[in-house]
């Protein structure tokens, strides 16, 4: 069985047993949190759409652990002048083990 859902302004497909990378969620690691479902896939192929959530559908999942993406330099410059900024960014991602999906 197939969702899809929405987190940190992103859709995901996932499944039971799959591991997703979120924009970081403020619960601990080993923590339970439930998403919102958008649409269910049946194992026999049958599409359920929400409008806007998919009513009495269900995606949980177990926080794994943070972890951080690669960092992100944004150098600005203007010739002849003298000018330059460097900035770097890095985002902070948890990862999510789906543990089950219920329509």
């Amino acid at each position: 069985m197939n969702a899809i859902i929405q987190s940190g302004g992103k859709q995901l497909k996932v499944k039971a047993g799959d591991i997703v990378e979120v924009e970081k969620l403020s619960v601990e690691n080993g923590a339970e949190v439930s998403f919102d479902v958008l649409a269910v896939e049946a194992d026999d192929g049958k599409l359920t759409v929400g409008a806007p959530l998919v009513d009495g559908a269900k995606v949980t999942g177990k926080v794994l652990e943070v972890i951080k993406a690669k960092k992100v330099v944004a150098f600005k410059m203007k010739r002849r002048k003298g000018y330059r900024r460097t900035h770097g960014h890095r985002q902070q991602y948890s990862r999510v083990e789906i543990t089950a999906v219920n329509a």
